[in-house]
């Protein structure tokens, strides 16, 4: 493999983003961080960088093992970078599931009594 790579090319290699394209846009739009400065797509990452993608509500981290350049599979991503996403971020994940009341799909609209139960759970 190589010794450096772009950070656009490595989040797309290593499966953070779906596409390259979204990659770059994250960078542009200041939502990937080294070192807590806002990088740009060309920036080159190196073996033991972190680094941090706003991807909300979570902010993930990620330590960089080994640079590489093309796309590898789902199995093969561990080997190449390591998340060390803190574990209170993962639980704002759990929080807005529990936040958001479930319905069945195909219900309709809520009745007049069940959204003013829905408005007691939520306190409005």
């Amino acid at each position: 493999m190589t010794s450096q790579v772009r950070i656009d090319k490595y989040l797309w290699a290593v499966r953070i983003f779906k596409t390259r394209t979204m990659a770059t846009d994250a960078c542009k739009t200041g939502k990937v961080l080294m070192d807590d400065l806002r990088v740009k797509p060309s920036r080159m990452v190196q073996a033991g960088d972190i680094i941090r993608v706003r991807k909300m509500p979570v902010i993930y981290s990620y330590r960089v093992i080994e640079p590489i350049e093309k796309r590898v599979g789902a199995k093969l991503v561990e080997r190449f970078v390591l998340d060390i996403t803190p574990p209170e971020e993962l639980l704002k994940l759990k929080m807005e599931e529990d936040f958001f009341v479930k319905r069945d799909r195909g219900s309709g609209r809520p009745t007049k009594k069940e959204r003013r139960l829905l408005d007691g759970i939520t306190g409005e």
